[in-house]
């Protein structure tokens, strides 16, 4: 495979990307009578945004920095199940995907919250 970046050993952000990867493929396949445009492009947008986020984080220089950008790919994550939900209320998708997606994102946000969380620990307060 190759020598990879830091940020690709996380697996927070491996698995950001899957889930990432798993909601531009709901995004392509709504059962939807309209096309909603705006709010496609916003799932995707905030969904790649996440493990975005964790990257960009990762590459910089202070530690206060990186959670500040962690707190960013946690918030993105929180949009995309508020899209997730409204999807599904809407019958765009299965309460099945619904559950499937949410249950990876809570996944996701455990371990940005553990993340934060040690690197937090690892700097003194300022």
């Amino acid at each position: 495979m190759g020598e990879m970046f830091s940020f690709e050993k996380l697996l927070v952000w491996q698995k950001s990307m899957k889930f990432a990867n798993n909601i531009v493929e709901v995004a392509e396949n709504l059962n939807s009578p309209k096309q909603h445009y705006r709010l496609v492009e916003q799932i995707e947008a905030c969904s790649v945004s996440v493990p975005q986020n964790i990257a960009e984080g990762s590459g910089c220089w202070s530690v206060k920095e990186y959670i500040h950008f962690l707190y960013i790919a946690r918030g993105s994550l929180y949009e995309c199940i508020t899209l997730i939900t409204l999807f599904q209320q809407r019958k765009w998708i299965s309460a099945e995907t619904e559950n499937n997606l949410k249950t990876q994102a809570l996944e996701i946000a455990k371990m940005l919250n553990a993340l934060i969380g040690s690197l937090k620990q690892s700097t003194p307060a300022s």
